[in-house]
């Protein structure tokens, strides 16, 4: 008989903001997954259950308890997840929200939104870092971004993995087992077009963007997919290790 597969968790914000591509690539790589969605009232998972979490993007911010009351547990968990060395990955909010949980700031990017389909910027530490390392032994990757905060303090202890050229995190590593990433590896031009169009027809500025989400797909899918399979190893090797 085979054995199950890793127990990944993710922590979902609102419906516009799904776990996407990322579903069937990490059920491609043997994951478990099941989604849980406080705003909904659902129960946040207990660390003891899971070998991997994940938490996804919002539109709200990392410490706006008053729209999303939710996230003062989410942020309790994502210490705890840090503190038991257990797999975890933050996406866009959750990169943020993991942040200020281990003692980071996050705060409006004074250059404004960032949008498109862009380089991660992959620094030198990120060769060695067992996720982003294959990343690195490519042509530079790129991903979805479309966000309005930014981590500007990271949290004592985190590694920088990859910044902008102005130097915004896009990715770091808390401890041996929890990442954080500012873009969208998890979406696709689908996703984001709904996001863009929330609020009225989108800007000049943003249909640019989304016409180099959609031109860059190829690319911005194969930076999501070895990034789900390489969360799903991680999970998997905890598994075997309790």
């Amino acid at each position: 008989m085979q054995a199950p597969g890793p127990q990944i968790a993710v922590v979902q914000h609102e419906d516009a903001c799904p776990l996407g591509l990322f579903a069937g690539w990490l059920r491609a790589a043997g994951a478990d997954v099941a989604i849980t969605r406080p705003y909904r009232g659902e129960p946040l998972p207990s660390l003891a259950d899971i070998d991997g979490l994940i938490v996804l993007g919002g539109s709200v911010s990392a410490t706006d308890d008053g729209r999303a009351p939710w996230l003062p547990a989410v942020r309790d968990l994502l210490s705890a997840a840090v503190a038991a060395s257990r797999p975890t990955l933050g996406i866009c909010l959750g990169h943020q929200l993991l942040a200020v949980a281990c003692g980071g700031e996050v705060e409006r990017n004074p250059s404004g939104k960032q949008m498109g389909a862009l380089p991660i910027g992959l620094l030198s530490a990120a060769g060695a870092d067992r996720l982003l390392g294959p990343l690195a032994s490519g042509p530079p990757p790129v991903s979805i971004q479309w966000n309005d905060d930014i981590v500007v303090r990271l949290p004592p202890g985190a590694e920088l993995l990859a910044a902008t050229p102005d130097g915004v995190p896009q990715a770091l590593r808390l401890g041996d087992a929890a990442w954080a990433v500012q873009f969208h590896p998890e979406v696709d031009a689908g996703v984001v077009t709904a996001w863009a169009e929330e609020h009225g027809p989108p800007t000049p500025a943003q249909l640019a963007a989304l016409a180099a989400i959609a031109d860059r797909a190829a690319a911005t899918g194969a930076t999501g997919r070895a990034l789900a399979s390489g969360f799903a190893v991680v999970a998997a090797d905890r598994a075997r290790t309790g």
